[in-house]
């Protein structure tokens, strides 16, 4: 059945369409905001697959001929996907995954195909909502829908869904997903806002998102959809009964272990136990065996939490985990940082580059450089565990722009005189929990140390929720376990001044505005107090980059000489690197950057560029080469490009009848520029003076 429907949302057309494209897929929406649009399918197997997770998979894929461009490369067709396709996978599975009832283990797969952009509207903003609409078409259960919304503030004006440009000129920019009871998902950047803004831009995406949800509904109910039903799971009581018998006061003592892998061995080592005690009763039963024990666990460690405000830890609800920091942790790298935070440690390094290393990003809405990367990185041993090694996956690309986003708001990168390109690695040595944020101060730590001038200290934390009912405990610094077995995972990143970044994932119905306003004041307290012990360690910026890394100067040319400086073929500008060891890059306007690893190499470089490119100057020497005899002089090359005329009245202190007398085509001669013209440039010279300077010396 083909159904179409167009609303006015915050002055922009939007038009939720099923039934005329990809008729064979499960379900199918076009989703248009603008002239942005967004095919969204989804489909689902038939084969029943056993497991703890749900096999769903979430593809945003753009389409270069959605922007009428063509794919850059030797294949010219889309590859492996951008970091922005990623996030936007990660956008949209997030809020979808919760969603599913638990006992739907068909393989599922969603993609987003962008077939239109008009480099306005962002596409995450329809995809997320065709994603929702796609499944509430389908025949697949889903218990949505959702309404992805971007929400922006300008001073205090918000904004939904503003265009590429406004984004630009946002105070506050939050991508989130709002379910039918409230927020489910936020993903967004500020710049230093205070708390306050952020809980009145997301209260402001609930209430936008209702006509949305309503839409959604509305398309649904004319469908008259039949839904999947999911199998039936069918609770075994004495099961049940038997492992909470066996298992119960074991876990509880395992839960006073303060430390994570011993108190994981235990746990383990009490499933085991129940495992082989329950064999013989219940056989083939192991699945069901431990998930009755997983959520013995649960029950425990969120009761303590409701019960007594007792952590597994030890902690209280708002104290930080220890922090120790270590600056200047490794001998050749530009800037260096061990920030560790309880059993979660981050080894970050800071690398500074030239223009050269500028990171390009062909993106829908045209090229972009992006001067400071910062990359995150995940190894199993972390965590204690064995697993095969592998690119970046969504994970680390997601952790990582999280904290890029955060850390970016300080870098000088707005700073004429500050060329560098920037580079800041985390290696996570060690895990348990939030060790995204800890990426983030030890990127801080180690932009200090690399002498990089940030504007101040940037510090993350993680805020948690248990919440059974009316009871509510807001978590302060959760660890890993509080983020599996809790209801949110709240990430704040900022300075001192305000919010920087921000993500949020949320398992339980009825986050109210109380809740989001206590968890951002816990998240300010905690990250004051981050901050504090980062100034600790390094209060400022060094006020020297390593030995290590290169030293960038500029100069300026004129226009007119550049090409003298690149050469034919860049042959000058080669010789030059080769001859001084310098990297030397030079723009449009003439601005010439040096960058060198020490200064002699620097100066060496910036002699020969100037060699090549300085005009001529009157009262200067200059030894030239005879490049063209005439009767009335002989013209000279005292520079690269620039000749000038020694007339044959200045080729001598006595008088000459030939030039050919005196010089021929190829002689190197002194010269002295005894004038410009101002008009046409014309520079006379004069052989005679140079020699009366010389012998008078």
């Amino acid at each position: 059945m083909f159904l179409r429907e167009t609303i006015d949302f915050f002055g922009k057309p939007l038009t939720i369409e099923t039934g005329r494209l990809a008729k064979q897929a499960n379900g199918a929406a076009l989703v248009t905001l603008g002239e942005t649009v967004v095919l969204v399918t989804v489909c689902a197997g038939n084969d029943y697959r056993d497991g703890d997770f749900i096999p769903l998979t979430v593809d945003y894929l753009e389409r270069t001929y959605a922007a009428g461009k063509i794919p850059g490369g030797y294949f010219k067709r889309e590859s492996k996907p951008t970091e922005g396709e990623v996030l936007n996978s990660r956008i949209m599975d997030r809020p979808i995954r919760p969603l599913f009832p638990k006992t739907f283990k068909y393989e599922t797969q969603i993609v987003a195909l962008v077939i239109s952009s008009d480099q306005e509207n962002d596409p995450a903003v329809p995809a997320l909502i065709g994603a929702s609409a796609a499944l509430t078409f389908s025949n697949v259960p889903f218990q949505g829908p959702i309404a992805g919304i971007r929400v922006g503030m300008i001073g205090d004006r918000l904004i939904a869904n503003p265009t590429n440009e406004e984004r630009a000129l946002c105070d506050v920019d939050l991508m989130t997903a709002v379910g039918p009871n409230g927020l489910v998902m936020v993903e967004g950047e500020a710049r230093f806002a205070p708390e306050a803004k952020i809980v009145k831009a997301l209260k402001f995406a609930e209430e936008a998102s209702r006509v949305l949800l309503d839409l959604q509904k509305d398309m649904a109910a004319k469908l008259n959809v039949t839904k999947r039903v999911p199998p039936e799971k069918t609770e075994n009581a004495a099961l049940v009964a038997r492992v909470r018998e066996l298992a119960w006061d074991p876990m509880c003592r395992a839960l006073t272990i303060r430390e994570k892998l011993p108190r994981r061995d235990a746990i383990n080592n009490l499933a085991k136990a129940t495992v082989e005690a329950m064999k013989e009763e219940f056989p083939d039963s192991t699945g069901e065996i431990l998930a009755a024990i997983e959520h013995l666990e649960g029950e425990r460690l969120r009761g303590q939490i409701l019960d007594a405000g007792l952590r597994v830890d030890g902690r209280d609800l708002t104290t930080v985990r220890p922090i120790t920091c270590e600056i200047g942790a490794l001998p050749r790298t530009h800037g260096s940082a061990i920030f560790t935070r309880g059993e979660t440690q981050a080894l970050v390094t800071v690398t500074l580059g030239t223009e050269e290393d500028e990171q390009r990003m062909d993106l829908l809405t045209g090229d972009h450089f992006r001067r400071f990367m910062l990359h995150y990185n995940f190894p199993a041993f972390s965590v204690g565990e064995v697993k095969r090694l592998g690119s970046p996956g969504r994970r680390e690309v997601g952790h990582g722009n999280l904290a890029w986003r955060g850390v970016s708001k300080v870098l000088p990168l707005d700073n004429p005189e500050f060329k560098y390109a920037i580079r800041a690695v985390s290696e996570i040595l060690e895990s348990n929990g939030s060790s995204s944020m800890a990426t983030v101060c030890g990127s801080s730590l180690a932009l200090h140390d690399a002498g990089v001038p940030v504007t101040s200290h940037v510090g993350g934390i993680a805020m948690g929720l248990i919440k059974e009912g009316d009871r509510v405990a807001v978590l302060t610094d959760i660890l890993g376990d509080e983020d599996h077995l809790g209801d949110m995972d709240f990430k704040v990143v900022g300075t001192r001044e305000g919010v920087t970044a921000v993500q949020m994932d949320i398992k339980c119905d009825g986050l109210t505005e109380q809740i989001m306003t206590t968890a951002l004041e816990q998240a300010r307290q905690a990250r004051l107090h981050i901050i504090g012990k980062l100034e600790e360690a390094i209060p400022a910026p060094r006020t020297e980059y390593s030995p290590w890394a290169p030293r960038i100067y500029t100069m300026q040319i004129s226009e007119d000489r550049i090409r003298d400086l690149i050469g034919p073929g860049g042959r000058n500008i080669r010789g030059v690197q080769a001859e001084s060891g310098a990297t030397i890059n030079v723009d449009d306007s003439g601005m010439v950057t040096i960058a060198a690893v020490d200064k002699a190499s620097a100066d060496k470089a910036i002699a020969m560029i100037h060699e090549l490119t300085d005009d001529a100057e009157v009262g200067r020497t200059y030894l030239g080469e005879v490049v063209k005899i005439m009767d009335f002089g002989a013209f000279v090359r005292i520079l690269p490009g620039v000749e000038g005329l020694c007339h044959i009245s200045e080729l001598s202190d006595h008088r000459v009848k030939t030039v050919e007398d005196v010089v021929k085509e190829g002689d190197e001669i002194l010269v002295k520029c005894i004038g410009v013209d101002p008009k046409n440039g014309k520079i006379r010279l004069s052989r005679r003076e140079a020699m009366a300077e010389r012998n008078k010396a």
